[in-house]
């Protein structure tokens, strides 16, 4: 194994080097640096987490399929934690659905069922992490878009066309909307209103009427103190029969502003000396935009025209002057004209800048005559680091303005290298990102088992990985797809290269990720070069790491499943040496324990599924009856913006329309029950709607969870964690406030009656309807009144008036000394359904409409990289996309596509 893999584990000695150019000097701290850096790594070693999708996109109606990765940094399986969550979360950024993942050897599976009516069409994000994960922000978080379309419900399908503009002003939009039903035919002639709602007000509305072609055109402006890229535009449309279809748009590209920022290699402009400039041009919505320009000085003398080469991002070079000012004077596709100015020229400084000659990364260290007269002889440092481990360390001081260091490729990984010249006082005078791509790196050949395939027919193809550093067993995970169904633009996926080696330490959003990875060709190269100058890093700080500066660490790794809380007597006093009777009836599991002096009990070890319902008793105590059992709650994060906003989709009726064809086609038999059910006698739904004080709330709840959930529950408290909500010193907060800081409770409301938080304790959790959940209080000014956040409202079921029996009041007010609830357990594990075909379909046969035809999450290869895997054809003719991905126990990371054509 090569050193840079043993490194995280092994503190080898770092390379002190003194170089062309330096005179080495007695004063060594360096060393001291190299050993406190890898003496953190090794006591806070850094979790990553990958996660491998079936397919791309996704249905109500389809299940989604995965499977988790969890590494260290250096794509090593990580012994550390061993339980992964995996939060499925809105465009109101609220968790729709959270799983929890049993980790084995570093990977495991699941799935998130999308049935109807559950799930709506919309844009969604997913985030995977570990508990321990969280002691180093939500930077190192798994997070990826996830597109769902809607095929089974589909009455009204719409495209959207905004033409946006802004002067001094106002702000100005026009709209185009075309209007069709489930079947594509267009509605002609109908009534529309429409209405715009921004910072939580109306700010227009009209009136119209579809055309032939079931378009309509309106316009609407707002002031510029309106957030309307923030705001939603809705639609009703009148289509006879007393329905009327509603539509919602979101307004994030009704607008569109250019801008253009400057990145200079090293970090600063010099005087005198040459330097590549690579800039960066990028719409509001975040995607990257074209645009022509040049370069000028404040003499108007032209320096370089300028262009981007892939996603908005190009470079050029100039060598900049302390006396005058450059500015690029660009052309937008707009047509609007700018003049934006580049960075300041510093009169003296030393910077970096790399290049890749052969096998060898040359890095390039200039200093002008100004800053070599200042700081002659001064001590500085060059640091080279990937995935927090350093590979590379050299000291010495200026003794001339220009030298060259060159490291050899295959010393080092894959990956992005951080190189930063640094000052005595590990402060960064200059730093550089650059991109090594090692030529042994694993290869994944697939090879079928016949050159053409029947459909129904089996397929076996075997694996062969190459290369890679001491391969070893791998774990790997296959999806089949039919393309002609599931067609993608594969430059947009977020793969196991990409997100190991790009997304997980570079800090934002990046455009296209797989681009950089396929066909890789001197021009692809280039490109990822320019991302490396423009995209910032997810770092350490050597100062941090010179000072002994450790994370904070706020949670602990998880090895398994644990519960555990506090017993106190009445008067408030802790129960010492209490004793316990742990139960999972389900399970026929039971175990004993005993409380600490503080009253604390844990269970560990523990394995039981979701929704198990779980017996805590106490009875056995002296004076029993006066015990009280308080369950602990887990900690989540709080959710953050979604960095691949710019990934939304907003006209998804015909992004995905050839998708959702074939899916309403599979789904057939769901589609049919959904048109039975809205012909049969609607059921009163009852939420917040139903009360007058409630109804200026949204019309959709941020999170609504149904009472079933509940019905476990000794006190609705300790079980209301799973709707987002924190209670802590006898108060109710939403969960995502309270972890940011901002401790202001939640407004709480009993089948519309404003209530405290002392209330919930006479609730009969069985008697509970639903509970609806909602982050602002929308438009009727709760939170502003009494000065809390959020709103929650337990809508009550509609009980009949019938004498109450004894058993039953026995049951309102249980003993206190015993809790019964369902806490978060492992999420179902369910299978991925593989037909095994005897041979030809059938006239009785039903026709084989799957989109993923084989998804397999545990395929496994030997220590010589060999393995295999079979499916069966489905009946559909067209191209079939195999895709495989994983890793081994070394961390060599792969992925490999093979398509084949089914003709018959």
């Amino acid at each position: 194994m090569n050193n840079f893999k043993v490194f995280f584990f092994i503190l080898i000695p770092t390379i002190i080097l003194s170089f062309s150019g330096f005179s080495q000097t007695k004063n060594i701290t360096l060393k001291e640096l190299a050993d406190k850096k890898a003496k953190q790594s090794y006591d806070f070693p850094s979790e990553k987490t990958y996660l491998s999708f079936d397919k791309p996109y996704y249905a109500v109606g389809d299940t989604i399929w995965f499977k988790a990765y969890v590494t260290l940094e250096n794509h090593l399986p990580s012994p550390i934690s061993k339980i992964l969550y995996v939060d499925l979360i809105n465009q109101k950024d609220s968790v729709v659905e959270s799983l929890k993942i049993p980790i084995k050897n570093s990977v495991g599976k699941g799935s998130f069922l999308l049935p109807y009516p559950n799930f709506k069409e919309g844009n969604y994000h997913l985030r995977a992490y570990t508990k321990w994960m969280l002691n180093f922000g939500e930077a190192y978080f798994f997070k990826k878009n996830i597109v769902i379309g809607n095929a089974l419900s589909k009455t009204l399908i719409t495209q959207i066309n905004f033409d946006g503009s802004i002067n001094d002003k106002s702000q100005n939009v026009k709209t185009k909307i075309i209007f069709k039903d489930e079947y594509g035919k267009v509605l002609a002639d109908k009534k529309v209103n429409w209405e715009v709602t921004a910072d939580y007000e109306r700010v227009a509305r009209g009136r119209e009427t579809t055309n032939a072609k079931g378009e309509v055109f309106f316009n609407f402006n707002t002031d510029n103190k309106v957030a309307l890229n923030t705001g939603t535009l809705t639609t009703s449309l009148d289509a006879g029969d007393n329905r009327t279809l509603m539509a919602t748009f979101p307004l994030k590209t009704a607008i569109l502003e250019y801008d253009l920022q400057f990145f200079p290699e090293g970090g600063d402009l010099i005087d005198g000396i040459t330097t590549k400039v690579a800039f960066k041009a990028q719409r509001s919505d975040g995607l990257g935009a074209n645009f022509t320009g040049k370069i000028v000085d404040d003499q108007g003398i032209e320096i370089a025209t300028i262009s981007p080469s892939h996603v908005g991002i190009g470079n050029f070079e100039m060598t900049p002057k302390k006396d005058r000012k450059y500015f690029a004077n660009v052309k937008f596709p707009n047509g609007k004209q700018k003049t934006l100015p580049l960075p300041n020229v510093k009169s003296n400084g030393i910077t970096l800048s790399t290049e890749i000659k052969k096998d060898s990364l040359n890095i390039h260290i200039k200093a002008n005559d100004a800053y070599l007269e200042n700081n002659k002889n001064q001590l500085f440092y060059i640091a080279a680091q990937n995935s927090k481990t350093l590979f590379y360390a050299a000291q010495s001081i200026v003794r001339v303005k220009d030298f060259n260091i060159n490291i050899p490729v295959d010393k080092l990984p894959t990956g992005i290298l951080q190189i930063s010249l640094l000052n005595q006082a590990f402060e960064p005078l200059s730093e550089r990102l650059t991109f090594i791509q090692r030529k042994d790196d694993m290869k994944i050949t697939l090879r079928p088992d016949l050159p053409a395939y029947k459909s129904r027919s089996k397929i076996k193809m075997s694996i062969q990985t190459s290369g890679g550093l001491d391969m070893t067993a791998g774990n790997y995970a296959v999806s089949v797809i039919n393309e002609a169904k599931v067609p993608y633009d594969d430059d947009k996926a977020t793969t196991i290269l990409s997100y190991f080696l790009l997304n997980s330490d570079l800090a934002g959003y990046i455009e296209k990720p797989n681009y950089y990875f396929k066909n890789v060709g001197p021009k692809k190269i280039t490109d990822l070069d320019n991302l490396m100058l423009t995209q910032g890093y997810v770092k350490f700080v050597y100062k941090d790491v010179a000072a002994d500066k450790s994370p904070n660490i706020v949670a602990f790794p998880e090895n398994s499943l644990t519960i555990s809380g506090t017993i106190r007597k009445n008067d408030g006093l802790p129960l010492q040496n209490g004793r316990i009777l742990f139960q999972i009836p389900d399970k026929y599991f039971n175990t004993t324990g005993t409380t600490d002096k503080e009253g604390h009990f844990k269970f560990e070890n523990l394995i039981f599924k979701d929704s198990s319902e779980v017996v805590i008793n106490a009875r056995n105590n002296l004076d029993s009856k006066n015990l009280r059992i308080n369950v602990d709650g887990e900690a989540f994060p709080s959710i953050y913006k979604n960095i691949n906003s710019a990934d939304d989709v907003l006209n998804i009726d015909s992004a995905l329309e050839t998708y959702l064809k074939s899916s309403k086609i599979e789904h057939q038999s769901a589609f049919l029950l959904r048109e039975v059910v809205v012909k049969a006698a609607a059921t009163k739904k009852i939420d917040h709607s139903n009360y007058p004080a409630l109804t200026g709330l949204s019309p959709i709840a941020d999170r609504q969870l149904d009472g079933a959930q509940f019905q476990g529950c000794n006190l609705l408290v300790n079980c209301l964690s799973a709707a987002g909500l924190t209670y802590q010193d006898q108060q109710l907060y939403l969960s995502k406030t309270y972890n940011q800081g901002l401790k202001v409770p939640i407004e709480i409301y009993v089948n519309g009656l404003q209530v405290d938080v002392n209330y919930l304790a006479s609730l009969d959790p069985k008697a509970i309807d639903n509970i609806e959940v909602f982050n602002n209080d929308g438009l009727t000014g709760i939170n502003k009144l009494n000065g809390t956040s959020g709103v929650v409202s337990i809508n009550m079921k509609e009980l009949k008036k019938t004498p109450v029996t004894k058993e039953q009041l026995k049951d309102l007010f249980g003993p206190t000394n015993v809790l019964t609830y369902k806490p978060r357990g492992y999420s179902a594990d369910r299978e991925f359904y593989t037909p095994k075909f005897a041979g030809p379909r059938t006239s009785l046969q039903a026709q084989d409409n799957r989109t993923t035809i084989y998804w397999n999450p545990y395929v496994i290869t030997d220590k010589d990289g060999k393995g295999s895997f079979e499916f069966y054809n489905s009946d559909d003719k067209g191209p079939y996309k195999i895709t495989i991905e994983g890793i081994d126990a070394n961390g060599n990371i792969g992925r490999a596509v093979y398509t084949y054509e089914l003709r018959q």
